[in-house]
């Protein structure tokens, strides 16, 4: 097992994840007095089926595309939507 680009990937979805709707979503569900541990494996389980797509497609789009541009896109698209939710904050 590659642990670098374990870490660095655990790492990167640990942050984005933090305090996102998803997170806010299961605090939600979790508050509502329901059983916790049923929250917590369907939110762990969306989370990986989530994942598990997104693992598939970047390994067909990989076969086609190289990588860097993959991570060029990937990069300008998170550029775009900070400028927009930027834009957005301040016209607010």
């Amino acid at each position: 097992m590659d642990w670098k680009l374990f870490g660095s990937t655990f790492l990167a979805i640990f942050l984005a994840e933090m305090g996102d709707k998803t997170q806010l979503a299961t605090l939600s569900f979790a508050s509502s007095g329901s059983s916790r541990w049923t929250v917590f494996g369907a939110s762990a389980t969306a989370l990986v089926a989530t994942s598990a797509i997104a693992v598939i497609a970047g390994e067909a789009v990989a076969r086609h595309i190289p990588p860097v541009w993959i991570r060029r896109a990937a990069g300008a698209l998170f550029i775009a939507l900070g400028v927009w939710t930027l834009v957005k904050a301040n016209s607010t």
